[in-house]
């Protein structure tokens, strides 16, 4: 009787030692998700690359910590915006650290290395922030996700707004530099086409902030208004240089959303009444971008920005596109076509992708009004890169 007591408590641990074996070894079977961040986490683009990367992670957060039921690993390598490393950046994380995405860059001259890079592996690329056009022009490829914007998107749809404004006759101003240059393109093409003139193209070195003689020159040309592109430090100099050459509330100057960007602090005073267009502002007052800066706000003690809710979309993308192949990361071919298809519910309003897989989104025309972006208006509605150049294979 004794010993047949145990019997079943001996069957019994034995077999609850083999289903917990059993669950361990699913447990172990499941391989986390690997993302590459390739960002600029150093210097002049530190700031950005850390709001994007807070986004991202934010979003996967709010997926219960997992991608297609598969735990998160990041490997991060910070490319120092050095086109000369981009290449070699890559393949650490391509090659040696065999991931299954990379998100990144912010610079776009480390974004054409990433694309070739990209181009040659197969391994998905999804670019959080860095503009410039070819990524999905000429250098398209089916692996290769865009989650932010085109240089000609963020320009282009101000030409209309110059117009409607009654400015037909404009002088722009930007850097030499691919996204200046592009940004001027952009803007020239929707202005001409609205029937405006412009009166003549300024450029001037990057990154010099030195802009008397510009200024000067813009003085005597006297023209309606004037378009510009710059970023960063070098906008928020810029507009402070406007005003005190006293051409605020004088000449009316427009500018792709980037010129007041997180700069306004800076600006002050000098920024009040500049107009710009950009797909995203804090002051979009939908319940999705309510809900998303306060719960940035209070898991990162800082208000969001458009590089978070960049992020932010990218972690949505990939959460939604995983959970579609049920997170089997290495049939790329199936993962690609989720991506394809989904519908992002971002901060910014709803978008999905073009064929040349760059976001088709609303394009919101912006004023400065007491130190914030406030949005007046939509400048253009589901507005797709024209993607010249790009041939999916």
């Amino acid at each position: 009787m004794y010993k047949n007591k145990k019997r079943p408590v001996i069957f019994n641990s034995l077999l609850i030692g083999a289903l917990l074996a059993a669950l361990c070894g699913q447990a172990q079977a499941v391989e986390p998700i690997k993302i590459g961040l390739l960002m600029s986490y150093s210097g002049t683009f530190a700031a950005p690359s850390e709001a994007t990367t807070n986004g991202l992670k934010l979003a996967v957060e709010q997926s219960g910590g997992l991608l297609g039921g598969r735990p998160v690993e990041y490997v991060v390598v910070d490319d120092e915006a050095n086109p000369g490393k981009a290449v070699q950046n890559m393949q650490r994380l391509v090659s040696g650290s065999n991931v299954d995405v990379v998100v990144g860059p912010v610079h776009s001259g480390v974004g054409m290395a990433a694309v070739k890079v990209a181009r040659e592996t197969g391994v998905p690329l999804i670019i959080p922030n860095a503009g410039f056009n070819a990524a999905t022009g000429p250098l398209c490829a089916p692996n290769i996700f865009r989650t932010s914007f085109t240089s000609w998107q963020t320009a282009y749809p101000m030409g209309q707004v110059a117009v409607d404004k009654g400015y037909k006759n404009i002088v722009t101003l930007a850097w030499r530099y691919g996204f200046g240059t592009e940004s001027v393109d952009g803007f020239k093409e929707g202005f001409e086409k609205a029937g405006g003139k412009l009166l003549q193209e300024i450029y001037l070195p990057f990154p010099d902030v030195e802009f008397q003689a510009q200024l000067t020159q813009i003085a005597a040309l006297k023209p309606d208004a004037v378009f510009v592109f710059f970023a960063g430090g070098g906008a928020a100099k810029f507009v402070q240089d406007y005003a005190a050459a006293g051409l605020q509330g004088k000449i009316p100057l427009l500018g792709s959303g980037f010129l007041t960007e997180g700069t306004l602090a800076a600006q002050g005073k000098a920024a009040e009444g500049l107009l710009t267009t950009l797909h995203y502002a804090e002051s979009l007052a939908t319940e999705k971008n309510l809900e998303f800066r306060d719960a940035y706000r209070q898991r990162f003690n800082k208000e969001a920005d458009v590089y978070a809710v960049q992020g932010y979309d990218t972690g949505l993308l990939l959460a939604q596109s995983l959970q579609a192949v049920g997170g089997n990361s290495r049939d790329r071919q199936a993962w690609i076509a989720a991506m394809e298809q989904t519908r992002v519910d971002s901060p910014r309003g709803e978008w999905g992708f073009s064929k040349a897989h760059n976001p088709v989104q609303n394009i919101y025309l912006r004023e400065v009004q007491g130190g914030t972006n406030v949005v007046v208006g939509t400048a253009t509605e589901s507005l797709a890169d024209p993607a010249t150049g790009c041939k999916m294979n």
